[in-house]
C-alpha cells in the first residue's frame, strides 16, 4: 500500500502532525500579513489555531522559523513555476521575460501572500541567503547553460548572470509588493529590457 495509512495509529499521527503544522503556517501567514513580523508574537499565531501554545513549540522554535518556512514555501512555488515557464520558452526573449513575469505574479497574485511580503519586506530581505534562494540561482544557471548548449542563448559567464538576474528579481520584487497597486508589467518590462539588452550584446 502506498501513502499514509490513516487507519493505522502511526498514519493518523503523521496526518495530525501535518495538519497541525499547516494550521500554524496558515495562522502565521495571516498574522504577519495583518500586523507584521515585528509586532507579532507566538501567542498571536496560536490564537488563530485550535492548538495549545505548547503544541506550537513541537513544530517551530520561534516566530522567525514560521516566517522562514513561509518564505521557503513561497520561494519553492515561485521556483517551480518560473522554471516551468523558462522550459516552455521558444525564444531568448520569452526565456527572460517569462521568468521575471511568473516570479512577480507569484508574489502579487494572492492577497494574503502579497500583504505578508509587503508588510515584512525588510525582514524577508535578511533571509535572501536562504538555501531556497540559492537553489533558484543554481536552477537558472543550469537553464542558461542548457540554452548556450542548444544555441538559443549566447555564451557568457552563467554563474554571474544567474546571480545578477536572481538578485535583481528579488530586489525589484520587494519594491513591487511595497507599492499599491503593484506594477508587475512595468517591473517585467524594466528587468527584461535590461537583461535582454545585455545578452543581445554578447551575440
Amino acid at each position: 500500500m502506498t501513502g499514509i495509512d490513516v487507519e493505522h495509529p502511526a498514519g493518523r499521527r503523521e496526518q495530525t502532525k501535518a495538519a497541525n503544522r499547516a494550521a500554524i503556517l496558515t495562522a502565521g501567514r495571516e498574522v504577519f500579513a495583518d500586523i507584521g513580523f515585528g509586532a507579532a508574537s507566538v501567542r498571536d499565531i496560536v490564537r488563530r489555531t485550535d492548538l495549545a501554545t505548547g503544541t506550537f513549540y513541537n513544530y517551530f522554535p520561534d516566530k522567525e522559523s514560521v516566517l522562514r518556512a513561509l518564505v521557503n514555501e513561497i520561494s519553492g512555488e515561485a521556483r517551480r513555476r518560473v522554471q516551468a515557464a523558462r522550459h516552455r520558452a521558444g525564444t531568448l526573449e520569452e526565456f527572460v521575460t517569462s521568468g521575471f513575469r511568473v516570479y512577480l505574479e507569484v508574489l502579487a497574485e494572492d492577497r494574503v501572500t502579497f500583504d505578508l511580503l509587503r508588510r515584512n519586506a525588510g525582514t524577508i530581505r535578511t533571509m535572501f541567503d536562504d538555501p531556497a534562494v540559492g537553489a533558484g540561482t543554481e536552477e537558472l544557471r543550469a537553464d542558461l547553460d542548457a540554452g548556450i548548449a542548444s544555441g538559443a542563448v549566447p555564451a557568457h559567464d552563467t554563474e554571474l548572470m544567474a546571480a545578477a538576474m536572481v538578485g535583481a528579481a528579488l530586489e525589484v520584487g520587494v519594491r513591487v509588493v511595497e507599492r499599491e497597486p503593484p506594477d508587475v508589467d512595468g517591473a517585467v518590462d524594466l528587468l527584461a529590457g535590461v537583461f535582454l539588452a545585455g545578452l543581445e550584446r554578447l551575440k
